[in-house]
């Protein structure tokens, strides 16, 4: 390997700093770009490493899937990122499967050459590989809107998940212990992976809508401790020649998974409930409630009386939802916010962390509408100005401003932190129609003295009051 090393602790290193950048906005551009030149790093010193792949061919790949990245970068809309997330994750899971299958074909006929840790480790990356893929397709069609629902009802549902993990150990032991040959070893193999990939979907099947930023979080640790296990067998301490690629594999895997674990804690905290509770009962997977449409008292708006209300402010707090994504109205929401600020309003945006499909997702959304940082107040920081707040704007968000959660101990989303919008002096909610967020449930603000509807597309709303605005 020579001085190569110094090339896997530079790629290392970057991964890590990468990491550390993607932590803060100012620095996540930077991060993003330091993670990818590691990896560019990562493959170039792979291939000089091992010296046996044609240079052609893998120049060749490179170009390939660097392409691929690059159309998928500027075609894929924000409303689509958290789709796309799930893909990469799929994908992810997928690489390690394929490593750990690559390593166990060609010594399938003799096990001598596998040490215990390697028989650990070889199955159990290509069940967690192979699950986080699965996972992941059922992840990205639920978040494409795909109404999915789990074949097995009810408690039976855990059952057979347990008989489908216990047969992947069945098949593990048969795949080292019993199989007579190495034909007998890939079928376990195969067999194992086709199992995986059923418990992969069954898993994520019965999570409801509500709960997918957690779902796409956990994902994303899978398949960093999928990519782990499987540099463990690459790496295999115990032969006489360890491959140093490994060990990148196992920091990077550790990484991602670790980070996807803090990650998932940080959004099931944000929603007061436990990773088991989302788990083995997702938020919105049931038929959606019979009132949750069923409104008395509501009191409509326009654009007009919005901008006369925003123009004689001294506070106004924008609170973005999935809403705003889906109509692309980032840009349009800056634009109003411009006008207010012009006007002497101080303009803030209220963003919850569990806020979209993803996590992160109303902060992507609104860094790209050029929102300075400083604009961007978390929950917990902003939620007490609500009270002194003279106008609180909730743009397509639905369960994140429900004050069931803080006031009704029987509702589903009980005890989740919200943004307290009901506080404010008035709430002006822009919602397409009257239906549940992805809970489920109704929400009793639209109902509260102090809240107006307005009903309207978010962006076409947004440009409506902008136009009032510059009238007035």
């Amino acid at each position: 390997m020579g001085d190569l090393k110094y090339f896997y602790l530079a790629a290392t290193l970057l991964f890590i700093f990468g990491i550390k950048g993607l932590t803060n906005f100012r620095t996540a551009r930077r991060g993003n770009a330091m993670a990818a030149i590691g990896m560019l790093l990562a493959i170039v010193t792979v291939l000089v490493d091992t010296g046996t792949i044609h240079w052609y061919a893998a120049l060749g790949g490179m170009a390939a899937g660097a392409a691929i990245g690059y159309l998928l970068a500027i075609r894929v809309q924000l409303t689509q990122m958290p789709e796309l997330v799930a893909a990469f994750n799929g994908l992810g899971g997928a690489a390690s499967m394929f490593v750990a299958m690559a390593y166990l074909v060609p010594k399938a006929g003799d096990l001598s050459v596998f040490d215990v840790a390697t028989k650990v480790n070889l199955p159990l990356t290509i069940l967690i590989g192979t699950a986080t893929l699965s996972g992941s397709l059922a992840a990205y069609l639920k978040l494409s809107g795909k109404k999915l629902v789990h074949p097995i009802p009810g408690v039976a549902r855990h059952l057979a998940n347990a008989i489908l993990l216990l047969a992947v150990v069945a098949l593990s032991l048969w795949l080292f212990l019993w199989a007579p040959d190495a034909d007998s070893r890939i079928l376990a193999m195969a067999l194992i992976a086709a199992v995986s990939a059923i418990l992969g979907v069954s898993l994520v099947l019965p999570i409801g809508g509500a709960d997918m930023p957690v779902v796409v979080a956990l994902l994303n640790s899978y398949s960093g401790i999928a990519a782990a296990a499987s540099g463990f067998i690459i790496y295999n301490p115990s032969a006489e020649n360890p491959n140093e690629a490994g060990l990148l594999l196992i920091v990077a895997g550790a990484l991602v998974g670790a980070s996807g674990l803090i990650l998932t804690r940080i959004m099931c905290k944000a929603m007061n409930r436990s990773l088991g509770n989302v788990l083995l009962g997702g938020i919105g997977d049931d038929a959606m409630a019979e009132d949750a449409r069923d409104y008395e008292n509501i009191t409509q708006t326009s654009a007009e009386e919005v901008a006369m209300l925003c123009d004689g402010a001294g506070s106004v707090i924008m609170v973005p939802g999935y809403g705003l994504a889906v109509a692309q109205a980032q840009h349009t929401m800056r634009s109003f916010g411009n006008e207010l600020e012009q006007r002497g309003v101080n303009v803030r945006y209220a963003i919850h962390p569990v806020a979209g499909r993803m996590p992160g997702h109303m902060n992507v959304l609104l860094a790209e509408a050029d929102v300075p940082y400083d604009k961007l107040w978390e929950m917990e920081k902003i939620n007490g100005d609500f009270q002194s707040c003279d106008v609180a704007i909730v743009v397509g968000a639905n369960d994140v401003v429900n004050p069931a959660a803080r006031e009704d101990p029987t509702s589903p989303i009980a005890g989740m932190p919200i943004l307290d919008v009901d506080l404010a002096r008035t709430v002006v909610v822009v919602k397409r129609s009257l239906s549940p967020g992805y809970a489920g449930i109704k929400n009793p603000l639209f109902e509260c003295d102090n809240c107006l509807m307005f009903f309207a597309d978010a962006k076409e709303a947004l440009q409506d009051m902008v136009t009032e605005v510059k009238e007035l």
